[in-house]
């Protein structure tokens, strides 16, 4: 019997250089000319553009009634902790506080199915205010992200640690979690806040 051959995967026929001497001249790839930068030359930098209402960290557009972009986990998490949403968000703000749902947030609940009933009989509730997304995708990290950018008017309440790492990067939105049975806001850094004249 003689042996069996096996075929090779992945196995790709060897090309040519296009820099190798045995192309003719006129087909052969040129070597890149390096143009040398003139020092006298304008220097253009492309400078971050950010939101009128930051006075330099404090954001000015944040006051009563706070809307507060509500994640999946915060609701989850404040079933487990028996929390009220509203009267919980009012005991840490002394204020008015609007909870603001977004599409993805809603879908994100319904996928998780009958174990999270309740979780969707709360974010149904008349008090939430309902945000719709135009954007494709129902990933409501994403959304929540790109919302919190566009519009510094918002606390976002998450307990999402990657969602948080996020959110700290853009300057001027305050994190809502939950700690020790009641919702806290996350302290800003010390250079929050207006100038030291």
């Amino acid at each position: 019997m003689g042996k069996q051959k096996t075929k090779k995967f992945a196995a790709m026929k060897r090309m040519i250089s296009l820099k190798d001497h045995r192309i003719k001249e006129k087909d052969r790839a040129k070597a890149k000319e390096k143009v040398k930068k003139d020092p006298s030359a304008i220097k253009e930098n492309e400078v971050l553009k950010y939101p009128s209402c930051l006075f330099f960290q404090y954001n000015t557009q944040l006051g009563p009634p706070y809307h507060i972009l509500v994640d999946t986990n915060f609701i989850n998490f404040s079933i487990k902790a028996k929390l009220d949403i509203v009267q919980s968000m009012m005991d840490c703000l002394y204020a008015k506080c609007i909870p603001c749902i977004t599409d993805c947030v809603m879908a994100e609940i319904e996928k998780l199915g009958m174990k999270y009933r309740v979780a969707l009989r709360i974010a149904k509730d008349p008090r939430f205010e309902r945000l719709p997304c135009t954007h494709k995708g129902t990933y409501a990290d994403d959304c929540l992200v790109q919302r919190v950018t566009q519009h510094k008017c918002y606390i976002l309440a998450t307990v999402d640690r990657d969602l948080k790492r996020r959110i700290r990067k853009i300057p001027g939105v305050p994190i809502m979690y939950i700690s020790n049975h009641r919702y806290n806001i996350e302290r800003m850094p010390d250079d929050y806040g207006a100038p030291r004249f």
